[in-house]
């Protein structure tokens, strides 16, 4: 199946045409002896790629982010029935979110590294006009979000003759099984994998996770990506990125100011591209590195 049938498939076709090109200069193998002439890890450092948009973990090195994020949607998607008032359709309404998290990422070695993140929100959703179940006006809940553990492996480093390649288990869990709106109410389970390559105008990754959903034993097309990742001084360093959950994708832009060698503000904005994805959620936060 060709590249672009593949794209089709994940339903990125609306996506902006960079996408294609990030892909086949990718995974296109290297000419014998093409582009030697550049440190191919300019921009991101020698580490292990994170869950984070363009955060690499260092053997030995310990990453601490604190951060703040904002959700905004005047369409989303929710059953009545899965938030406990018994009708099995899908509705439209406005919906809120703020939610506070921490990120801890630990790079064991040049190989393997692990991750925690754990939130605390408060999330609001609306009734849409046309629902007729029992459901109030609103929904709203507050507590504990999101826990999810992480341990990525590095198979290969990136040479001039190859990308680097990289997997990654993830582990969502239920700790909030009583509620309807936040938290995870069943055990999720994530296994992906993704390249990266350095070029002299910026390094590209691409990745692709399988999940697999306790609740009703399924199995699916879990989160997808293309990153570019961009150094532009010292101080400060680009992101820009697609990100999708099968047919919710979002744009994300990402500037990342140092303010100290090891201490750096992120500065981050996803909108959505597709109809059931997140309209707007504003991130902000600082990392904090500990060698």
């Amino acid at each position: 199946m060709t590249v672009i049938a593949r794209l089709r498939l994940l339903n990125v076709r609306a996506c902006h045409p960079w996408l294609i090109g990030m892909i086949i200069s990718v995974l296109a193998p290297l000419r014998p002896g093409h582009g030697q002439s550049f440190d191919r890890h300019r921009d991101r450092g020698s580490g292990i790629p994170t869950s984070m948009f363009g955060t690499y973990v260092q053997p030995r090195e310990l990453l601490v982010y604190p951060f703040f994020e904002y959700y905004r949607d005047a369409d989303a998607e929710y059953s009545p029935n899965e938030l406990g008032y018994g009708l099995d359709q899908d509705y439209r309404g406005r919906y809120r979110a703020n939610e506070r998290l921490l990120f801890i990422g630990y790079g064991i070695s040049s190989r393997l590294a692990v991750e925690l993140e754990a939130a605390n929100i408060t999330a609001v959703q609306e009734k849409a006009p046309d629902d007729p179940s029992p459901m109030p006006d609103s929904v709203r809940e507050s507590g504990l979000g999101d826990v999810e553990g992480e341990v990525r492996w590095r198979w290969t480093a990136e040479t001039d003759r190859h990308p680097e390649l990289f997997s990654y288990f993830e582990t969502a869990f239920p700790l909030q099984r009583s509620r309807h709106l936040i938290g995870t109410q069943d055990w999720e389970l994530k296994l992906g994998t993704g390249v990266l390559r350095g070029f002299s105008w910026g390094t590209m990754m691409l990745r692709v996770a399988a999940e697999y959903n306790a609740e009703d034993g399924s199995v699916a097309l879990g989160e997808y990506a293309a990153e570019y990742l961009k150094r532009l001084s010292s101080k400060l360093r680009l992101v820009v990125a697609l990100e999708g959950d099968q047919d919710e994708i979002e744009q994300i832009t990402e500037a990342q100011w140092f303010v100290r060698p090891n201490i750096y503000l992120k500065l981050n904005n996803s909108f959505g591209l597709t109809s059931k994805a997140t309209d707007w959620a504003p991130e902000l936060g600082v990392m904090f590195s500990f060698r």
